[in-house]
């Protein structure tokens, strides 16, 4: 059986990633990849503390399934805007979007 301590050292290391990527990339779709990899590390944590807590029950569970939802409505949404972008511009470059400013 895996401790607490593995799963929360995974759900780190995901965030850490998904933060860098965040942080660093200009790309849009690397940019909303990094977002789900964030969320998805908050969800192993939401789980494994679950699992492993005073009294284990679903709660855990059922806020991920809550997260995986608003994850997937967030990534239709995210890249619906970026394709109306894209047709606008010709690019998906993060330091190149300015149509807000006008």
């Amino acid at each position: 059986m895996v401790p607490l301590g593995g799963y929360l050292a995974v759900g780190a290391i995901l965030f850490s990633i998904g933060v860098y990527g965040l942080l660093t990339k200009k790309n849009g779709i690397i940019v909303l990849l990094s977002i789900e990899l964030m969320l998805n590390a908050v969800n192993v944590n939401l789980v494994a503390f679950s699992r492993f807590g005073i009294a284990a029950n679903i709660t855990g569970q059922i806020f991920s399934v809550f997260t995986i939802t608003v994850a997937a409505a967030e990534a239709a949404i995210g890249l619906a805007i970026l394709v109306a972008i894209f047709r606008n511009k010709a690019t998906i470059n993060a330091s190149e979007i300015d149509i807000m400013k006008r």
